[in-house]
């Protein structure tokens, strides 16, 4: 069907044509509707809110030394040969003990502040989270109720947020507790044993048995605390201390 115009001829599709761009129109609506559905709110803002595909997530790494004649180059070659490309700005280096807590940690509480719900951190070990392995634990669990990932390169680069990160947590953890309950236990033994010998614990008496003598008899004499202090070399606390030590058989009496 056509119509003739002035200016120009139109040609009108056929109403056939017409009903099935209708419908084609409806179910692709529809399904925009179904998808729009199953998009979680939060997922849905967190996306406008960021301006980034959820999918691609940042990727941060942490490395550690301990002094600063140390350098961290192994540790980012390691990260790099992984199959991780950080960017420089996400890549946070310091040097800082091991036996430091991840929590005082300046470098690394930054790099947390940092960080966001969907991004990943990689570290080549365990020590890199904490100075023992409650502390890693600790690091770990408060990263993932953050929503952010963590990969250990010494463990097979496994999510230990994941199932199968946790379970490794935990044999790492209980690990951990049993050596701490050994050296406890062998510690003890050993102060017992000491004991039992005849070892004497503590700072050693600044005045032998007989130099005590004499500063009590010094000090029955008259003498003043700081000349005896001085005549032995000592302080006037120790004097005090020795004079003490000697009226208590006399006040239990």
């Amino acid at each position: 069907v056509t119509l003739a115009s002035p200016v120009c001829c139109r040609t009108i599709p056929p109403l056939a044509v017409l009903f099935r761009c209708l419908c084609m129109s409806v179910m692709l609506s529809g399904g925009v509707r179904k998808l729009a559905s199953c998009l979680s709110a939060s997922s849905y803002l967190s996306y406008i809110s960021f301006g980034r595909n959820p999918l691609m997530p940042r990727i941060f790494a942490y490395c550690r030394v301990s002094t600063v004649d140390q350098t961290t180059e192994n540790q980012r070659m390691e990260i790099k040969a992984a199959g991780f490309a950080i960017e420089l700005r996400r890549l946070i280096e310091e040097s800082i003990s091991g036996s430091v807590a991840a929590k005082e940690r300046p470098g690394f509480m930054k790099l947390i502040d940092r960080m966001e719900p969907g991004d990943v951190l990689v570290v080549t070990k365990l020590d890199r989270l904490g100075r023992n392995a409650m502390d890693v634990r600790a690091t770990v669990e408060q990263l993932a109720s953050s929503g952010v990932r963590v990969h250990c390169l010494a463990l097979g680069g496994v999510d230990l947020t994941s199932p199968a990160g946790k379970m490794t947590m935990q044999v790492i953890a209980a690990v951990a507790e049993f050596e701490q309950d050994l050296l406890i236990e062998r510690t003890q033994s050993g102060i017992i044993r000491a004991k039992a010998a005849g070892k004497q614990f503590g700072r050693p008496p600044v005045l032998n048995a007989k130099e005590r003598v004499a500063v009590v008899e010094r000090l029955d004499a008259g003498t003043s605390i700081a000349e005896i202090a001085r005549e032995f070399k000592t302080t006037r606390q120790t004097i005090m201390r020795t004079r003490e030590a000697a009226l208590k058989p006399l006040q239990s009496g």
